[in-house]
Order: C-alpha cells, then sequence, then structure tokens
C-alpha cells in the first residue's frame, strides 16, 4: 500500500510538473508574440515591429520625421543626428530642445543625402523612419525595420499621426491631436466665417527670391486660414511650384510669407518687386520654424493656420488668444514649456 501511494505521488508530481512546463511554455509562447506588432504602413506594406521601441532613425525628410516622434512625446527615442542641411544655421535649433541626445549623436546621412550604413548599423535602431520610398529596401536588405510616411493630401498628417500612435503605444495622444487639429479648423472657419470675397488678403507664401512656392499643403492653410493663396491652381499631390517675376506682378499678392528671414531685406531691396501692394504696405512676414517649418509639412500646421489668421486679420485673433493656443499646443504634445519670451518670438518672428 506505501508503494503504490508513493508511486500515486510520483506520477501526480510528474503530471503537475508537466502541466506546469506546458502552461510556462505556452506564456513564453505568449509573451514572445505579445512583443511583437504587426501594422500597415503607407506605401500598404506589412510590417511586424517590436511592441517597444526604444530607439528610432530618421532619414531624408528628417525635420518633419522628427516632429512626429516628438509630437508622441516620444523626442528621447530619436538615436540620430540631423544633416549638415539643418545644422549649417541656429534655425532648427528647437530640435535639440525637443530631442536634445541627438546633438552630437550620429550622422546617418552625408551632405548629398546617402546612407551612411556603417553608421546606422552601428546603431541598430528599433525603427527607422522614411519618406523617400528609395530608402526602404537598403534598409530592410540590413534586416532593420522601417514605416514609410507619405504626406501629399491634406489628410495624411491624420493617417500618419494614426499610425505613429499605434506603433509607439500612444493611441490616446493620436487621438488628441486630430481632435485639437479639427478644432483649429473649425476655429479658423468660425473665425473668418463674415470675411467676404472681396476682403479677402491674397496671400504669396515660399522662398519667393527662388520664385518657389516649396509645397501644395500652403495652399490649404493660407485657405483656410481666410487668404486667398495666388499660387492655388488646383494641383494637388507633393512638389513645389515655380513661377516668374512676370507672374507675381500679375498675382499682386497683398502679403506676403517668407521661408527665410533674409528674404524680407532682399525683397524690399530688389526694386523688381517695388510696385507689388505687400511690399509697398510692409506685409512681409517669416513663418515661424520650431520644430519644423511651419509653412512646410509638419504637425505644426493647426498653429500655422492660426498664426497666418493673426497676420492676415489681426482684429478677428487676440495675440493672448494665439499665445495661448502656442503654449498649449508644445506643452500638450510635445511635452514642453515654452517660455513668454519664447512665444512672442515666434508670433513676431520677423524680430
Amino acid at each position: 500500500m506505501i508503494k503504490r501511494k508513493l508511486m500515486f505521488l510520483v506520477a501526480l508530481i510528474l503530471v503537475v510538473s508537466l502541466f506546469a512546463g506546458c502552461t510556462a511554455k505556452s506564456n513564453e509562447s505568449t509573451n514572445t508574440a505579445s512583443r511583437e506588432i504587426t501594422v500597415t504602413d503607407m506605401a500598404g506594406r506589412i510590417v511586424t515591429l517590436p511592441a517597444e521601441i526604444d530607439s528610432i532613425a530618421t532619414f531624408g525628410a528628417i525635420g518633419v520625421l522628427n516632429t512626429f516622434v516628438e509630437l508622441m512625446g516620444c523626442g528621447d527615442k530619436i538615436c540620430n543626428d540631423m544633416t549638415v542641411n539643418f545644422t549649417k544655421s541656429d534655425k532648427w535649433k528647437m530640435q535639440y530642445e525637443f530631442a536634445p541626445q541627438i546633438k552630437g549623436a550620429p550622422v546617418l546621412q552625408s551632405a548629398d543625402n546617402e546612407i551612411i550604413m556603417e553608421e546606422v548599423l552601428k546603431l541598430k535602431p528599433d525603427l527607422c523612419l522614411v519618406m523617400t520610398k528609395e530608402f526602404i529596401e537598403p534598409l530592410e536588405k540590413n534586416g532593420l525595420n522601417v514605416i514609410y510616411l507619405e504626406w501629399k493630401q491634406t489628410d495624411d498628417v491624420k493617417t500618419a499621426v494614426t499610425l505613429m500612435g499605434e506603433i509607439l503605444g500612444k493611441q490616446d495622444i493620436a487621438s488628441d491631436y486630430i481632435d485639437y487639429f479639427n478644432k483649429m479648423v473649425t476655429k479658423a472657419k468660425d473665425l473668418t466665417a463674415n470675411l467676404k470675397t472681396k476682403d479677402k488678403k491674397y496671400v504669396l507664401y515660399g522662398n519667393i527670391t527662388k520664385l518657389s512656392q516649396p509645397h501644395v499643403i500652403a495652399e490649404w492653410w493660407i485657405s483656410t486660414a481666410g487668404g486667398i493663396s495666388v499660387t492655388d491652381n488646383g494641383r494637388s499631390g507633393g512638389g513645389s511650384l515655380d513661377y516668374t517675376i512676370e507672374d507675381m506682378l500679375v498675382w499682386n499678392p497683398e502679403v506676403m510669407i517668407v521661408t527665410h528671414k533674409s528674404m524680407i531685406d532682399e525683397i524690399k531691396q530688389d526694386q523688381r518687386y517695388k510696385d507689388i501692394t505687400a511690399v509697398k504696405n510692409d506685409e512681409i512676414y517669416y513663418i515661424p520654424t520650431v520644430a519644423h517649418v511651419w509653412g512646410n509639412r509638419t504637425v505644426e500646421q493647426p498653429l500655422s493656420v492660426i498664426w497666418t489668421l493673426y497676420k492676415l486679420y489681426p482684429e478677428l485673433i487676440t495675440y493672448e488668444d494665439l499665445s495661448k493656443e502656442i503654449e498649449y499646443f508644445y506643452n500638450n504634445f510635445f511635452d514642453y514649456n515654452l517660455t513668454k519670451e519664447q512665444i512672442a518670438a515666434i508670433i513676431n518672428s520677423n524680430d
């Protein structure tokens, strides 16, 4: 009887151990699976990524891509410095505020934007972000995780933010941002609702001394702010628009918004522009650059709209209201507290 009891106990222990082992393996398998997520990027590619992303490298449109990461409060995950195109002036200095660790970090592209693969492989980032499809294959060939983001149509920003929220586990921030985006658009439309067409100002945006409008997105934020963009010819998609001095004289914009501060004096001193209304009325403004150039592709686009509205129709929105929106945006999304002096410098960017 004793032997039988002992044999029964041994058998029971073996069964329990076997069950526990199976359970542990099952849990291990489940945990392994839970460490990965599968997403579809904006090139329609199905990509499997680590559920925990600790390091992110950005390629090509670094300024734009960094803003998508910083928006999520994850600027500390960016592991590469900006290329010489960004660091040759202090225009992008706020990038080092939102992601201070990138200053002096490896630069992953040459001056002509070629990927320096040996530097990339030394870092082995958990995620590579690109907006150029040609970068996907060389990075993937080297075993790196690549996500492609696209911004050709206005609403692409919402798709990209939603995707980044999924990747970084920040779906709540992504949803909050989209709500804020829509709120600012509605606010601008409400403020300008009573403007008659004849009272709307004609606006020219871009690298004006080079006779170029850098991106179609400007047509959207100018019109949303209640202006009429003189370069809006109905085109869609990305890319710039080039024009001539003769075009500009025919358009005769009432307001010019430039991408480089030095352009203001250049335009004022160039006799070819002297009869243009914007020049005569001294309505030439430098678009702010904070995380990125507000007039180009950036998650700061809702602020582009409200700032432009303030410059075009200061009677419709107060300095205090605009200041509060700027303060809220960077505090809420970038987890960064701007000083009153910094906000003033953004609003009065010509100074």
